[in-house]
């Protein structure tokens, strides 16, 4: 293959390579919504039910336990929520960033290939530049014999 055609083949795998990083971020954003939706569902049915034990509370101690069972809880789910979402920012740079690991991977090789055909052809010519100056220096010895004699 020549340079030319490595060079559009590397560029056509790029763009493949950058679409399939796009996709892989728009998915993992949206999960980050369902999520959030979900977190926000979960969120508004623990306050309801929170809102109804504290209602039925017929003690102050009563609705201050209430209340502090529900912020425990909502802390706690809070953390877990932020953990969760922490992790599929994780993961989002992971399945955004493989396609490119290829991509780099492929240049690598192509740059490889390029280099160890160019130290070949700098060998040959190296070598015919030899037989180029041995030649000059036999046709000088040469002449100089037959001058000489």
């Amino acid at each position: 293959m020549n340079m030319y055609d490595d060079a559009g083949r590397m560029t056509k795998e790029a763009m493949d390579n950058a679409l399939k990083s796009f996709a892989a971020m728009t998915k993992g954003f949206q999960q980050i919504s369902a999520e959030t939706a979900d977190f926000t569902r979960r969120s508004y049915d623990q306050q309801t039910q929170m809102m109804e034990k504290l209602f039925q509370a017929k003690t102050l101690d009563r609705s201050i336990e209430v209340q502090t069972e529900y912020t425990k809880s909502a802390y706690e789910a809070w953390v877990a929520q932020m953990t969760r979402i922490g992790d599929l920012y994780a993961d989002i740079a992971k399945e955004t960033y493989k396609p490119f690991e290829q991509t780099a991977n492929s240049a690598s090789t192509v740059m490889s290939r390029a280099a160890k055909e160019a130290g070949a052809r700098m060998d040959e010519a190296t070598a015919k530049a030899g037989d180029v100056a041995n030649e000059t220096v036999d046709a000088m010895a040469k002449q100089g014999d037959e001058m000489t004699h």
